[in-house]
């Protein structure tokens, strides 16, 4: 009879915690979430003009700065989660500089097991497939593997989401299914697509793709990316 098999030993270097904590970038910073960013939020998350940006969201859209308010209010105090601000340091829209144009954050935190999730990312049209949205997702990894010790950093999505799924793809997560009726979203079915990164994709390739893509000399003086993300994570 074949011997049982088993995964190999985990070595014990337990995760610790996220706390609500300041994350700095070029672009862009990333700050705990408060009511302070509300007026700003609402501005370029609410109003119908906005409404699109929530339809795979489990709350929104919101027409009522009060009620929003109390939204990001109730996000704030969350236990279970941790919200950050994504905070314009160079004026993507100069309205806005220094100012809240999203948010998202992490949650689904088994620190025994060192899984976290990021997830609730809502972000402005303006930060929409920018630079800066990239370094949003730079920080929060680089926050959870290594300042945090997790082993696997999960996103899911609507499996109808398909702008989600090219984003996750895009920065390195590693598709692995949908789980079927999954949840009841605004009183619809949700299957949901799973993909995450783990910790040795992250050293090996995630980070390091990463840290290219963004650094100046992949810029032009306009602006534009030289080479895309994918391709330097598919050279190493």
């Amino acid at each position: 009879m074949a011997e049982p098999q088993f995964g190999p030993i985990v070595p014990e270097n337990p995760a610790i915690p996220p706390i609500r904590k300041s994350l700095h970038g070029q672009t862009i910073s990333l700050e705990p979430l408060t009511l302070e960013h509300a007026d700003s939020l609402f501005t370029c998350l609410g109003g119908t003009d906005n409404g699109s940006i929530w339809d795979y969201m489990p709350d929104g859209p919101f027409t009522s700065e009060a009620e929003f308010d109390i939204f990001i209010a109730s996000l704030a105090k969350s236990e279970q989660r941790v919200f950050f601000s994504v905070i314009d340091r160079t004026g993507l829209n100069p309205h806005y500089r220094g100012k809240a144009i999203g948010f998202l954050s992490l949650l689904r935190i088994d620190v025994s097991n060192r899984v976290v999730e990021i997830g609730f990312v809502t972000f402005a049209r303006m930060l929409q497939r920018t630079t800066a949205a990239t370094e949003v997702f730079y920080l929060m990894l680089k926050y959870v593997f290594d300042e945090l010790h997790f082993r696997r950093c999960e996103w899911k999505c609507n499996d109808f989401n398909e702008p989600s799924k090219r984003a996750a793809i895009r920065l390195g997560f590693v598709f692995e299914g949908v789980f079927r009726n999954h949840m009841i979203v605004k009183g619809r079915n949700r299957d949901s697509a799973w993909f995450s990164i783990v910790d040795h994709e992250w050293e090996g390739e995630v980070m390091v793709a990463l840290e290219k893509w963004l650094s100046a000399g992949n810029f032009d003086a306009e602006g534009r990316q030289k080479q895309d993300l994918v391709s330097i994570r598919q050279e190493r």
